[in-house]
């Protein structure tokens, strides 16, 4: 169970890397944005309201008018990787930067992008399982 475990790791590893690692990938995106949540959503312009506030991760939620959506940052690479591995189960549309994602509406998370760069990724829904998502851009 740990080798699954472990393989799983590395495969979302796998796919954080080569997602993270094409951020601004064409279009009219800026350079994926950096920084605290506090930054992040200063440059989305939205309000943050903190949910979570743990070491390995900080979690808000933001509102811009009209948008609504999830703000995620991590200490480092691998627990973003784990978080995608597990939010992948859920389906739905994420944007990726370097340690932070955001998870909303595809039309929410395409305003997003034109703020905070990143690259969008489409999940696998409830029933794809293993699927982890495919780029957009």
């Amino acid at each position: 169970m740990r080798a699954a475990r472990s393989a799983v790791t590395g495969a979302a590893v796998g796919v954080l890397l080569a997602v993270a690692g094409c951020g601004s990938g064409g279009g009219s995106a800026p350079a994926t944005a950096s920084g605290s949540l506090e930054q992040l959503a200063a440059r989305a312009k939205c309000r943050a309201d903190v949910q979570t506030d743990a070491a390995e991760l900080r979690q808000a939620t933001c509102e811009d008018g009209a948008r609504r959506y999830v703000l995620v940052t991590f200490a480092n690479a691998r627990g973003q990787a784990e978080w995608l591995d597990e939010a992948d189960d859920y389906g739905g549309t994420y944007l990726v930067g370097g340690r932070w994602v955001a998870v909303g509406g595809r039309e929410d998370i395409a305003a997003l992008r034109e703020r905070l760069g990143g690259t969008v990724v489409d999940a696998a829904d409830q029933h794809g399982g293993g699927h982890h998502g495919h780029r957009s851009e």
